[in-house]
């Protein structure tokens, strides 16, 4: 089947932290965060792991003015529902102090039953995270998507780290979620499948090893949903700003559509080593946009910014398709010129030297361009 670019439509969901209004700590009323925002944005706010986290899931978009919109309206609608209960609402990767030991797990049995299962690697996912689905309605093109979008994965985790800080400390990473996050027996980078029906046995002897109980327990970097006909992009901390979310969202609809075409018209392409690829990750979680990054394809480093512009020559062509290219060229050096979230963090924190201040700062960002 041919697609056309109206079938890659976007949907965004992201993770924010729930903030004690005069502390800063994080607080656990995520109940009373979702009963009042459900009352204005329904059931596209939900739970998740700690009731100290709260997350959105935009409608079908088919446009990035769409993404825009649906993440003006579920924030602002977020924001003042917190508001409500004597709480704020933050956007970054990890809390800049608040420990996981103080957290209390949502009372569900899906949270209870991870728990039980996976122990202290439970315990310390508080974390938060944006995951992007691109429709792809063609099942077999979604793996062949998923295989040529692997060696840009890196860049895009680069652009988005908003995460530096964990349980009172400078981690030294720009994306120090990415570092708990890849603890899961079944997270990381997705390796080459062949087809459909290889990744689906893959699933099924997973399922019958008792790896996993069902496919949505699979937590790679993207996944082709288990829910919806879409590829679900999993591999970046949750924005500070709606522009970045915007931003992000733009880019991996434009890396999936571009993957597609090459996948339809049979372009030849060498797969990096699955090592290569994890260094390359790796290097991007440690320093985001500070120092170089690994091309994969031509197997040697390179300045950020060399990198960044490659990919969005890459996608260039789809970002023209879907009329996004002068957007998200904007957005993408306006994170070259101001930092990622990651350096803006650091420094709020070199200027006024407290942690508290960087929670404001999260968030007061989160709240921009609403």
């Amino acid at each position: 089947m041919s697609l056309s670019k109206d079938d890659f439509t976007i949907g965004v969901e992201e993770e924010y932290q729930i903030i004690h209004p005069e502390t800063r700590e994080l607080r656990s009323r995520g109940r009373s965060v979702l009963s009042k925002a459900q009352a204005t944005v329904g059931d596209q706010v939900t739970q998740e792991l700690y009731l100290s986290q709260i997350e959105i899931g935009t409608s079908v978009c088919h446009s990035l003015a769409d993404v825009r919109g649906e993440l003006q309206r579920l924030r602002s609608g977020i924001i003042t529902a917190a508001k409500k209960v004597d709480c704020r609402i933050a956007a970054a990767g990890t809390h800049p102090f608040s420990n996981w030991e103080g957290q209390k797990l949502t009372p569900k049995e899906r949270y209870q039953d991870l728990a039980a299962d996976y122990k202290q690697l439970v315990w310390e996912q508080l974390i938060f995270g944006c995951h992007v689905h691109v429709g792809i309605p063609d099942r077999e093109i979604a793996i062949q998507v998923m295989n040529r979008s692997r060696p840009w994965l890196a860049s895009i985790l680069a652009l988005a780290s908003n995460s530096p800080f964990w349980i009172g400390h400078d981690t030294g990473y720009s994306s120090y979620r990415t570092e708990i996050w890849g603890r899961w027996p079944t997270s990381g980078i997705p390796h080459v499948f062949a087809s459909r029906s290889e990744y689906d046995k893959l699933v099924e002897d997973l399922i019958a090893t008792g790896s996993i109980s069902e496919a949505s327990k699979i937590y790679w970097d993207m996944r082709p949903s288990s829910h919806y006909e879409t590829l679900e992009y999993r591999v970046t901390d949750v924005c500070l700003t709606i522009d970045e979310a915007v931003m992000i969202a733009g880019l991996l609809r434009a890396l999936a559509r571009t993957c597609a075409q090459e996948a339809e018209r049979y372009t030849e392409i060498t797969h990096a080593r699955p090592e290569v690829l994890q260094a390359a990750k790796w290097q991007a979680a440690r320093y985001g946009l500070d120092a170089k990054l690994i091309d994969t394809q031509k197997g040697r480093p390179v300045a950020a910014r060399t990198l960044i512009k490659a990919l969005l020559e890459y996608v260039r062509p789809a970002l023209e398709e879907f009329g996004d290219w002068k957007e998200i060229n904007t957005r993408v050096r306006d994170v070259l010129t101001g930092g990622t979230g990651a350096s803006r963090q650091r420094e709020i924190f070199r200027k006024k030297g407290s942690l508290e201040d960087v929670v404001d700062f999260t968030t007061d960002e989160m709240a921009r361009g609403i």
